[in-house]
């Protein structure tokens, strides 16, 4: 009964919440460091999930449902957006977007598609283009975050379609990544449970990213985790081994559990780590200089709810030194207001926080007293 009422609870954090354009919302309950500030860049995005800017300034975000694609336009320069456009909608979980050479990559779960030359058809967009259609279709973590790394290819994680399971097709729970043309899919990391948020280090190149823990192992097991990928052909324990020392009851027996690569850090149980960038700007202070920001979405399967909260990870030779929090407020005892999921950082420095439960997004920035 009581795996029931969770599961209940569940199903209604993931029910869409439409915020109207100029709902209010209680950023002051938000705490941040001294000389941080949050405010509203737009609260018409229903569903505002994943994020990409292009360089001239259109911010688009995809969603899991509605099923809708938006872009996000400030033509002012006053850091709040005075136009949302619907460019897409009735798409299966668009929850990935990534900007590429003047076109609009969007994932589904089965499929990537792109729609070309966006910014001259925001309005009125040409029907898309199918990149590349043969990936899975299973609805469990199918939904995808994307980006193009370094090397201009284009990395798409394929979930576990599962809580906890052994899989003989090898692209479920992994990393895959392919051209812009949709051509040299391959695997580049397995084991991967559900990852929805990475980045690269600016100095090395390398890919970071969070994963997110099973569920049904108690309130405080097992954690999230952040990763490091420094090369292609890694696996990082799923459906074996969680966190750094947590062997599955089930997969964990038996296993040669040395040949996984252990977190960087374990974040919290259940916090559901989204999104994640390294600091890159010069707005923040200088100790926030390559930090990473994770956007937790918060718990669902806990009998005391936690996330719902920007958290940053400190490091030091690809090594964590600290996790702390950044942002939280989102949280009011056992009720979440908003939902932290992905974060972009705005050529001025400030950041951008997308947020699914209350349809917007919020710009952070810095201002010395």
């Amino acid at each position: 009964m009581k795996q029931w009422t969770t599961l209940c609870s569940w199903i209604l954090l993931l029910l869409p919440h439409m915020v109207a354009a100029g709902t209010s919302l209680p950023l002051h309950q938000i705490r941040l460091p001294d000389g941080f500030s949050i405010q509203v860049y737009a609260d018409n995005v229903p569903g505002a999930r994943s994020m990409t800017r292009s360089p001239s300034g259109i911010l688009f975000v995809g969603t899991r449902r509605p099923g809708a694609v938006y872009a996000v336009v400030d033509r002012n320069g006053d850091a709040v957006a005075d136009k949302v456009f619907r460019i897409a909608d009735g798409l299966n979980m668009p929850n990935g977007v990534a900007y590429h050479n003047g076109d609009l990559y969007v994932a589904e779960i089965h499929r990537v598609i792109k729609f070309t030359n966006i910014e001259r058809h925001l309005e009125r967009p040409m029907p898309p283009v199918v990149v590349n259609d043969t990936f899975p279709d299973k609805e469990w973590h199918g939904w995808k975050f994307i980006r193009f790394g370094p090397d201009g290819l284009l990395y798409i994680p394929v979930g576990a379609p599962c809580n906890v399971c052994e899989e003989s097709d090898p692209r479920f729970a992994s990393i895959m990544r392919m051209g812009p043309d949709g051509s040299r899919l391959e695997i580049f990391a397995q084991g991967v449970r559900n990852t929805v948020g990475f980045d690269w280090h600016p100095d090395s190149q390398t890919l970071w990213f969070t994963d997110n823990g099973r569920d049904w192992l108690g309130d405080d097991l097992p954690p999230d985790e952040l990763n490091h990928a420094p090369a292609k052909g890694l696996h990082f324990g799923f459906p074996y081994l969680h966190g750094s020392d947590v062997p599955d009851p089930k997969f964990g027996t038996g296993a040669d559990l040395s040949r996984f690569v252990r977190p960087v850090q374990d974040l919290g149980p259940h916090v559901a780590a989204l999104g994640m960038r390294f600091y890159t700007g010069n707005m923040f202070p200088q100790r926030y200089r390559k930090i990473i920001f994770i956007a937790e979405h918060g718990s669902w399967n806990r009998s005391q709810p936690i996330g719902y909260r920007i958290t940053m990870v400190r490091l030091k030779d690809s090594r964590s030194v600290g996790y702390d929090v950044f942002a939280h407020g989102w949280l009011q005892g056992d009720n979440a207001w908003g939902r932290p999921v992905d974060l972009e950082m705005l050529p001025d420095g400030s950041m951008l926080v997308s947020d699914d439960r209350a349809g917007a997004i919020y710009r952070i920035q810095y201002q010395k007293d």
